[in-house]
């Protein structure tokens, strides 16, 4: 049976110190990053296994870090998964994943599971706000898109992504726009309406009103299909000329109903969306949305974890606008039709 490569054999394939493969190993971030791929290439290179095991004896902790989704079939939480997966494996971390599927007590119950298993550190996409668990713990948690009880958050600033959805309709010449919320439960849901309906209520200040009506909605395509359903059925005079969704799954169930209902998008209708999910680029017509940084967000959860002492302090990035052929124009009324509602 051949023998099993060690950390010796790692440094002397990498031409490096056993001290510096061991930090390596452990994730810490002062390691040169030309000394970390020498390092990361010679444990490919070799197929070099990390007792595991024999670590967590010595340290308390494995080399594995937490990661807690509402909903692993939501595809902008299983790209997230994916970026923090990648962000972890940079820091010689490996992920072990759980979805709570929008349960407060199962999502609890996974967290607890996680420290027993001595993980390094736990990130949490929270299923809701609410007051979480009361923890004293040395493994640091972060929570990560939504916040988890009063744990640090890495999050797209959602107030202000959201402002410049409403900027783009407005530029358009679009007046009467229907917002569909997310769930008012979720911090990321109120930031997003807050920031659009806040963005649109000054426009209207400086330049002409704007008709704004909100309904309110899970993130997801049922979601979308059914509330543009109740939008669109009116008569063209009466019916929004756009739909800025809460979430790309929401404004893809909106594109539904538009076609569904001979709709044309976006000549006579724009829809917008929020995440860039991979689907976003692929529907007819592509979608324009809100780009959430999943790389970016992936990396500053997995460094702040890994930080020590770990932060405190949330942190905040930017999203982007991303146009596609989903919004246009505002359509212009017929000379002869006056828009009326009763």
């Amino acid at each position: 049976m051949p023998r099993m490569p060690t950390v010796k054999d790692v440094a002397e394939y990498a031409g490096v110190s056993v001290g510096t493969v061991s930090r390596v190993l452990s994730g810490e971030a002062a390691v040169k990053p030309a000394l970390r791929e020498k390092v990361n290439e010679a444990i490919s290179a070799l197929g070099y296994r990390p007792n595991v095991t024999a670590r967590a004896l010595r340290t308390s902790r494995t080399d594995v870090i937490g990661l807690i989704v509402p909903d692993i079939t939501n595809p902008f939480f299983s790209q997230l998964a994916a970026s923090v997966e990648r962000a972890a494996l940079e820091r010689g971390h490996s992920l072990m994943l759980a979805s709570s599927h929008d349960d407060r007590g199962a999502e609890e119950s996974h967290v607890l599971a996680f420290l027993d298993r001595s993980v390094r550190g736990v990130i949490v996409v929270a299923s809701s706000d609410g007051p979480g668990l009361h923890l004293e713990t040395a493994v640091p948690i972060i929570s990560l898109d939504r916040r988890f009880g009063a744990f640090p958050l890495v999050s797209t600033n959602h107030t202000r992504a959201a402002a410049l959805i409403a900027d783009h309709l407005y530029e358009l010449g679009h007046r009467h726009i229907a917002y569909i919320a997310g769930p008012p439960d979720t911090e990321a849901g109120r930031m997003r309406k807050e920031g659009f309906v806040r963005r649109i209520g000054r426009l209207g200040k400086k330049g002409d009103p704007v008709e704004l009506e909100i309904a309110y909605g899970k993130f997801d395509y049922e979601s979308g299909e059914r509330i543009a359903r109740d939008l669109l059925s009116r008569s063209p005079q009466d019916r929004p000329t756009a739909i800025a969704a809460a979430s790309d799954q929401q404004a893809i169930g909106a594109l539904r109903t538009a076609r569904d209902l001979k709709i044309d998008v976006p000549r006579k209708l724009s829809v917008t969306g929020f995440d860039d999910i991979s689907l976003a680029n692929l529907v007819v017509p592509r979608l324009t949305t809100i780009r959430q940084p999943a790389d970016m967000l992936a990396r500053r959860a997995v460094g702040l974890l890994l930080e020590e002492p770990s932060s405190t302090d949330d942190e905040m990035v930017d999203g982007s606008l991303i146009v596609r052929g989903s919004s246009g124009p505002c359509p212009q009324p017929k000379p002869d039709t006056p828009r009326h509602r009763n």
